[in-house]
């Protein structure tokens, strides 16, 4: 009786709201809002991004890492 029943509101596409149609690897600043402390990628339904925009997201991290843009792993 004393829980209550809460729904969290689905997080909307950060990408999709601003209109961005590219998720560029060198914006390096907005790719790490979608990294863990330990620099792991976030997932969908943490980040709420939409599966079009993950995957590009994905692709971004990884190719930054590659340029050494972002950390694979952050100590």
């Amino acid at each position: 009786m004393g829980r209550r029943d809460r729904r969290k509101r689905r997080k909307v596409c950060e990408f999709c709201v601003n209109r961005i149609a590219v998720v560029d690897y060198k914006d390096a600043g907005r790719l790490r809002k979608f990294l863990t402390e330990r620099g792991k990628i976030l997932p969908r339904r943490i980040t709420g991004n939409c599966a079009r925009h993950q995957r590009q997201l994905t692709r971004a991290i990884k190719r930054a890492r590659i340029m050494a843009l972002l950390p694979f792993t952050i100590e």
